[in-house]
């Protein structure tokens, strides 16, 4: 069975069109135009048991809409979907004790009390028996790392530690799935590597599968094999992240330290030198026409090599090429949120 099936699945809004000045403001609360916004046109995929899926885009491009539709907390305008062999918005009952979730920005902790006690009504809510539910507490708070965390108050914790309880939460009742919208926002780097850890041992263990939206590039690198990119409601890109990178990679950079100084006029042929300062040169080379090896050598034949290393671009970067190449950045924008 796949985890997800989503066929055509099409939603629209209606939203109040205010025009500009005084007037267009005031005829806007007597008598209000509304306009037709579309938040998903026409987006299929599907999504295996047991897989980490990455689903990103920028800001609008439909992806929190996808997953209150496979939540079942919306209904779409058209289209079909199923989770766990279940239509969400018809059978969100029974779903609801198969998966779990997580939305970023709205917890679902009560702030002014103990994590643990948020976890006891839960328990409660998914009908877990005690005994289980205790045992899972233990297991999911080890994984988690949160220690003696769970007699504090939430208001009390920081961000990190409050978001790592969240998923826990969600996770109380043994989900088949998990949906996480912008887990690690506003985590810091710590924090992101501690939660990137736990939900790779959920799935590796438990067979847990993940859908992932992020704003975080490296979230999708060190968690997904695959991963959708969505704009403007509609899938642009459906491939392995591996793949993603391989097909839009042009430029690598090198960074080169020497023993001794290099020459100011120092170059590599088939290479640009991006910064050279004293015995360390960064250069930049297109895969496409020179091969690392050719760099590589050249560098080694320069002098005595203290350290190598060769990067691929940032995801950010890779997508920001896919948008342009759609025409839905211009030149000189950033790459999307």
């Amino acid at each position: 069975m796949q985890a997800i099936e989503v066929h055509r699945l099409s939603k629209t809004f209606l939203a109040k069109h205010k025009a500009a000045g005084f007037r267009g403001s005031l005829r806007a609360l007597v008598r209000p135009q509304m306009q037709v916004v579309e938040a998903l046109r026409q987006v299929s995929f599907a999504m295996d048991e047991g897989e980490l899926l990455g689903f990103i885009g920028p800001n609008g491009a439909g992806k929190s809409t996808t997953i209150k539709i496979l939540t079942g907390i919306l209904h779409p305008s058209s289209g079909q979907a199923r989770v766990l062999g279940l239509v969400p918005w018809q059978e969100r009952r029974q779903l609801a004790y198969r998966i779990g979730s997580v939305f970023g920005q709205r917890p679902q902790l009560w702030y002014h009390l103990p994590a643990i006690d948020t976890f006891l009504l839960f328990g409660e809510i998914y009908e877990v028996e005690p005994r289980v539910l205790r045992r899972r507490i233990g297991e999911l708070a080890e994984i988690f790392a949160l220690g003696d965390l769970l007699d504090i108050p939430v208001r009390k914790l920081s961000l990190g530690q409050r978001m790592r309880c969240e998923v826990v939460a969600s996770l109380l009742h043994a989900p088949r799935l998990l949906l996480l919208d912008e887990p690690s926002i506003g985590l810091d780097v710590v924090a992101k590597q501690r939660l990137r850890q736990a939900i790779q041992h959920l799935n590796e263990q438990e067979g847990v599968s993940v859908l992932l939206t992020s704003h975080d590039a490296g979230d999708i690198e060190v968690l997904c094999q695959r991963v959708i990119i969505v704009n403007h409601g509609q899938p642009v890109f459906d491939d392995q992240v591996a793949a993603l990178k391989k097909r839009y990679l042009k430029f690598k950079q090198v960074t080169a330290r020497f023993e001794r100084p290099l020459a100011p006029d120092f170059g590599v042929a088939g290479a640009e030198v991006l910064r050279l300062e004293e015995g360390e040169v960064v250069l930049s080379f297109d895969a496409r026409q020179t091969p690392a090896g050719a760099i590589v050598e050249q560098l080694s034949a320069a002098g005595n090599l203290v350290d190598l290393a060769i990067a691929e671009p940032a995801l950010e970067e890779v997508i920001r090429e896919i948008y342009q190449e759609a025409g839905h950045l211009q030149p000189g924008e950033g790459a999307p949120p």
